[in-house]
Parts: structure tokens; sequence; C-alpha cells
């Protein structure tokens, strides 16, 4: 089913519409809106704050907010994003969603709202002839709905918890077949292309595919739609799903890696020549990545727990490289012959706002293709040494670098800037008063 054939119609034991947007940390955020209102959803009829897109993680106002304070709090236009009326069947009651985006007063696109940031940067491409090909690799954990604390699920088939890893098992996805099944079933019903599934690294962890295409704006939604399919399908069969980075200290993180190619109006990979050498193109993409890497850091590791899943052999890049099939460094080239040359890149964490990761790997890119800049010699081997430049290993250090990047200055609004660096400042002050059991039990009585 083509995303234009997805109408306005609506079942008739569908009882609510969702009008929702996406906020800068991947949250879905909007109004639940009976069923008679539909026309005036998609006519553009709903409105909400624009400072919606830059609450904190907690859903709070930034304090002294640009947005609310000196502006007004004052709401934006929203307008259907042309995905129609997406079908909601796990819950208790049936339901639909409308994904929305948000447009100024004036009817210019917003462009602190996530949707709108990739927009801009895929409209660059176009005008240039360039279209972007974007797919992309989901991993996420499968736990316990009961304890307040990550535990491996119980296996349905079983009966028994989970307590090993399984990589590539086929028993554990039979153990979890009809989860599986459910999750496939609602994708095709909202159109999101889920191809592979498999049994991941850690306990209870699996990653599913989505097939790539030539809409990044599609691509991103299908991430957003899928993350919100598997833990709705999840609840419904008594677990509960996590896409934290890294939910548990010592087992394997949850990465959304990102492959990503271009192609000519002719639909031509431009990343390969006729001899299928790599062209400049692709090298030009290659080190515009690179380049902007430590400044972009911060969309692909967005939140306190996404630092702890960038360290060295845990099969997470912490370097500022490139290789050829190698799965250690950040920017990975598959192999494959000429009308496959993509790349992988590997930085993103499951946990990142997919329109906002996919903004900044397609802006540095774009930058890179502007200045024609060339990339150092890919490394071979371990991608974890001690002299390599390092991606940001600490949360406030990214902001920083997000906020003097003078690439992402180029690939993102002031506005979208200013506001993305005032909430993870907020979040960063309120993680800071937060004192752990853990250094309880050190220090308590101790020190």
């Amino acid at each position: 089913m083509k995303n234009s054939e997805i109408t306005t119609d609506l079942d008739q034991d569908i009882e609510s519409i969702q009008a929702v947007v996406c906020d800068l940390n991947g949250i879905l955020r909007g109004k639940r809106v009976p069923v008679s209102q539909i026309d005036k959803v998609m006519g553009g009829g709903i409105r909400m704050p624009l400072s919606i897109v830059g609450v904190d993680v907690w859903g709070e106002d930034i304090v002294g907010s640009e947005q609310v304070f000196i502006h007004g709090d004052n709401d934006g236009i929203c307008e259907p994003t042309g995905r129609g009326v997406v079908p909601v069947r796990w819950t208790q009651r049936p339901s639909a969603m409308v994904p929305l985006w948000m447009f100024e007063e004036s009817g210019k696109p917003f462009l602190a709202d996530p949707r709108q940031a990739l927009a801009a940067i895929v409209k660059q491409y176009n005008d240039m002839g360039l279209y972007p090909v974007v797919g992309s690799e989901l991993e996420f954990y499968l736990i316990d709905s009961e304890p307040d604390y990550p535990e491996p699920p119980i296996s349905p088939y079983t009966g028994k918890r989970l307590d090993s890893d399984a990589i590539l098992s086929i028993d554990e996805l039979d153990d979890f077949g009809n989860f599986f099944s459910d999750v496939y079933a609602e994708c095709e019903r909202q159109n999101v292309p889920a191809d592979a599934a498999i049994a991941e690294n850690g306990i209870g962890q699996f990653e599913i595919t989505l097939l790539h295409g030539n809409d990044p704006l599609k691509a991103a939604d299908d991430i957003m739609f899928a993350k919100r399919i598997i833990k709705g399908v999840a609840r419904k069969h008594g677990f509960a799903a996590t896409f934290m980075a890294k939910p548990y200290g010592t087992r394997s993180g949850n990465g959304m890696h990102m492959h990503m190619s271009l192609v000519d109006k002719d639909g031509k990979n431009v990343f390969a020549d006729a001899d299928g050498e790599n062209t400049d193109l692709f090298k030009h993409c290659v080190a515009g990545m690179l380049k902007g890497m430590s400044e972009s850091t911060l969309l692909f590791a967005p939140h306190f727990n996404s630092y702890r899943r960038l360290r060295p052999d845990t099969h997470a890049p912490t370097s500022i490289t490139w290789g050829f099939e190698n799965r250690t460094a950040a920017i990975r080239i598959p192999g494959g012959g000429p009308k496959s040359r993509r790349i992988e890149h590997r930085v993103p964490g499951a946990d990142a706002n997919p329109y906002l990761a996919m903004a900044a790997i397609l802006g540095a890119a774009l930058v890179g293709i502007k200045n024609k800049w060339m990339p150092p010699r890919p490394i071979e081997g371990r991608a974890y040494g001690e002299r390599l430049k390092k991606i940001p290993s600490e949360w406030g250090g990214a902001v920083d670098a997000f906020e003097d990047g003078e690439i992402m200055e180029e690939v993102f609004s002031p506005l979208l800037r200013n506001m993305l660096v005032a909430c993870k400042r907020q979040e960063i002050a309120g993680f800071a008063e937060q004192v752990t059991d853990y250094e309880f039990s050190a220090y308590l009585e101790i020190v």
C-alpha cells in the first residue's frame, strides 16, 4: 500500500482521533478529538502552542523560554503531513491517529518542528536534482512490564524468564511469534515497511529493519510509527518494550543505524560510477558526516542515558572514523554492488528523534557536498584506539558542541538550535539534582 493510497475514510468502529505532532525529544504530543471533528483535523483547523515542540522530556515548559515568555506562547497551525488517517488497533478501544506538522500564522513552516527541519534539508537536495534514499535498523528490548527497573520478560512459549544472550536465535523469535505477528500486522495497517526481524545481542533484545525508500520524511515517520506500534503491541501481550539507548548497564545498547544513498532524477545511484568506483559525491558525503559528527552527536545521543551506549568494544562507535564493512567505525560502508552503494551511520541510538537524526546526517553530508570536502583514509580493524578522535562521551559536552557548531548552524534554524539547547540544559539540571541509590550505598555512612 502506497502512502498516497491512505485516505481519510474511517472504520465505523473508530471512537476517537489523536491529532499529534512530534516534539524535539521524539515524543508525540497532541489532542484527542471526536470522530465528528475529522474534517477540522484534516483541514488544518487544529491549533497548538508552538512551544509544545520544545518542552523537556518530562513535558515541562522550559524555564525562561523565549517562545513562551517573549512571544506570548502563541499558537501554530497544525496541518496534516499527508499520511492521512492512521488506524490504531492495539488499544482497548479502536482509534486513529492523524500526524500533523506545524506552521506559523503566516503559513511559513515552523522550522523548530523536527519534521519541518528535515523537510528543509530534503528540499535542498531536491533543488540540486538529488534524492536521498534512507532506511533504518531499529533495536529494542522486550522487558517485564511489572517492575520499575528493566528485567527480561518471561517467554510465552517456555514460561521461563529469559536469562542469556541469543543473537540471531530463531527459537527466541518463535517464542515471541505472536507478538511479532501483531507487530507486522499493525505495520502493514499503518504502511510501515517492516522487513526482517532478528534476535539481537542482549537478553530479550530484537531488531526490525525498515526498508529503504526515496522519501526521507516518510522514512522518519515510519520509525516514529514503528516505535509506537512495538510499544503498544508489547503492552497488549503483557510485556513492555524500551528504546532506551542502554537499559542494562552491562549489556548491548539499542541503536538506530541509518543507511543513506543518493539517486538522480532517473533513479541512478550517484555514489558509484560506471566502473563501480566510489564517486567524489560519495566521498564528499562521508567527509561532511565526519566533520559534523562532534557537533551533531547531541542529535544521535540526546539523553542522559544515551552516553552509556557509546563505550568501547560494545558494538557502538566511539571514534570519528569510517571504514568498509567495519562495524566498529562510526561510518560503515556495507558491501554490495554499485547499485546498492550506501553509507551506514552507526552513531544514532534508538532513543534519538528520527527527524533530527536524519536531518543531521543528510545536512552534514550536504555541507560536505557544497564544500567538496574529502575524507581521510578509511580505518581498518578495531576503531577504538586511544589516539583516534573521539565522539563526545558526555552529555553536556555534546550540548556545547551542538550549540557552537558551525556545520549544525548551516543545517538547523537558530530557533530550533536555541530551543533544543535550552531543553537539554534544563534536563541536565534535572538529572543533576537526583541522588541515586548507588550513591547512597557508596557514600552515606562511609565518607
